[in-house]
């Protein structure tokens, strides 16, 4: 028994040596990954990655011989990953196009698919004719993004997933969205999206397939591995799991894959500078009304934060608690998609325009942070400044107006312009309700050339520019209300005697 014993302890030990030395030998490839598509990839309720796609890289890592290791990653983000080399491969339902096999390798087909088009069941649409001149969702960097814009007269909306473009319209914003079949019928059958149907008729046939790296050597074990699954009946099982039908048979290759020519940099740059101008003219006018709407409300509510009845003091601490706690990004939603949804479901037909809720937003956020500049400025002042003017019978409204605001808002001047420049880079948030600020026409651009690195270092000159120009107004109008400033400008026009 002794002997059994140690022999026993020996195995043990020598599985437990052997078996890390056995993983260390199998590659782990990294694989890029957007859980926001189901049922393709996407979370169950604890939190676990699940989905066709999920199933299907696996399967193919156990028998081509590596692990996977999962990074979450946008969709519009995967290729420049993989341009960049961050991740190995990608699993994203994507589809095999020119464009993209242009800049990354694709492996064999993996699936066959197909546009369609999601409608309200009292207006329903079937086909891309009826689309003529209506409103469009669509997600960024998809071929039903590149379909929907074909279409004439059409006004197309961008948004960083589908589940963001199907939540526009059930809010009643768009009159339809383009999207792949699977993920509609998916979402119609696991959602609240009880008056919205599906076209019947497919408007494309597309094939998706595993991307990687320019010629990655990890290609040929991808494509290995998928056919051997596809073979050996692992492919079908997966399939009937996910979609219960039995899976079309699929080509070794998609013809016509890589004739596409890729601009270069110079073209890119001179085609890209009109439409990332008007971007720009769209993130200045954001910029300028929220902080002019946000300075006269956070001016009222930082003098409410002063106020000697309790409840007005209460309530302005309340509003300045709430915005400056919560993430502007989560306020933007809960305006342009909370509100509207909430008031439908009282049976009142609502929706945002999608200009005044982004400045709705951007200025009930930036009061909460001007109403403390604000606090701050007033309570700078010394109390002598409030005795004199009242010893001069001025009443409150009369020394706060005269006497303690002009005093306070040079003194505020400073954090005001940090304010209006973090407000200005802020704008970029609001891209994710399909607003083409800057940023958002960068990001449609780099969907449809592939050039992060030229298109992305353009637009962030763009807003350092504009951060320069905002630094040297502030700085400017600090200098015109010094009072040091007007008394050497009267000693320099003395004319000497």
């Amino acid at each position: 028994m002794k002997w059994r014993a140690i022999a026993l302890a020996l195995i043990c030990t020598l599985f437990v040596v052997l078996n890390p030395l056995r993983s260390l030998s199998q590659p782990v490839l990294n694989i890029a990954v957007e859980p926001v598509y189901a049922p393709f990839e996407f979370r169950n309720g604890a939190g676990e990655l699940q989905g066709f796609d999920i199933d299907l890289i696996r399967e193919i890592g156990k028998v081509a011989g590596f692990g996977v290791r999962f990074q979450n990653i946008s969709f519009d983000g995967i290729i420049p990953s993989l341009q960049a080399g961050t991740v190995d491969a990608a699993v994203g339902a994507m589809t095999i196009t020119p464009a993209r096999s242009e800049v990354v390798s694709f492996s064999r087909p993996y699936f066959k698919a197909g546009l369609a088009i999601a409608s309200p069941k009292s207006q329903p649409i079937g086909s891309l004719e009826e689309l003529n001149g209506k409103t469009i969702a669509v997600q960024i960097g998809t071929t039903g993004a590149q379909t929907a814009q074909k279409i004439p007269n059409a006004q197309i909306r961008t948004f960083d997933a589908s589940v963001i473009a199907l939540q526009e319209l059930k809010n009643g914003n768009v009159a339809a969205v383009v999207h792949d079949a699977p993920i509609l019928q998916y979402a119609l059958k696991t959602g609240n999206l009880q008056n919205i149907q599906v076209s019947a008729q497919l408007l494309t046939e597309e094939y998706l397939g595993i991307p990687t790296p320019k010629n990655s050597p990890n290609l040929e074990r991808i494509n290995q591995g998928l056919g051997t699954i596809l073979s050996n009946g692992t492919y079908r099982t997966i399939y009937r799991k996910w979609f219960n039908t039995e899976p079309p048979a699929l080509p070794e290759a998609v013809p016509n894959a890589t004739n596409q020519t890729q601009s270069n940099w110079f073209t890119t740059i001179t085609s890209a500078l009109p439409l990332l101008l008007a971007g720009t003219l769209i993130t200045l006018q954001l910029a300028v009304i929220s902080i002019a709407i946000g300075l006269v409300a956070g001016s009222l509510i930082g003098i409410a934060r002063l106020s000697k009845t309790k409840p007005v003091r209460w309530l302005a601490r309340a509003y300045v608690d709430f915005f400056r706690g919560t993430p502007l990004l989560v306020q933007i939603f809960m305006i342009y998609f909370g509100i509207p949804a909430l008031i439908q479901e009282l049976g009142i037909e609502f929706s945002f325009d999608r200009f005044i809720a982004a400045v709705v937003a951007l200025s009930l956020n930036s009061a909460a942070y001007i109403a403390e500049i604000v606090r701050a400025g007033i309570v700078s002042i010394e109390v002598g400044q409030t005795e004199a003017a009242a010893s001069l019978g001025l009443d409150t409204t009369q020394t706060l107006r005269y006497v303690i605001f002009p005093q306070a808002l040079r003194r505020m001047l400073p954090p005001l312009g940090n304010t209006f420049i973090s407000l200005l880079k802020d704008t970029t948030l609001v891209a994710i309700i399909g607003f083409e600020e800057l940023f958002r026409q960068g990001q449609l651009i780099v969907a449809e050339n592939y050039r992060p690195f030229e298109l992305y270092a353009i637009v962030s000159l763009i807003y350092l520019a504009l951060t320069l120009l905002s630094s040297q107004l502030f700085s400017y109008l600090e200098r015109r209300m010094n009072p040091v400033h007007h008394v050497q400008k009267r000693d320099r026009a003395v004319v000497p005697q």
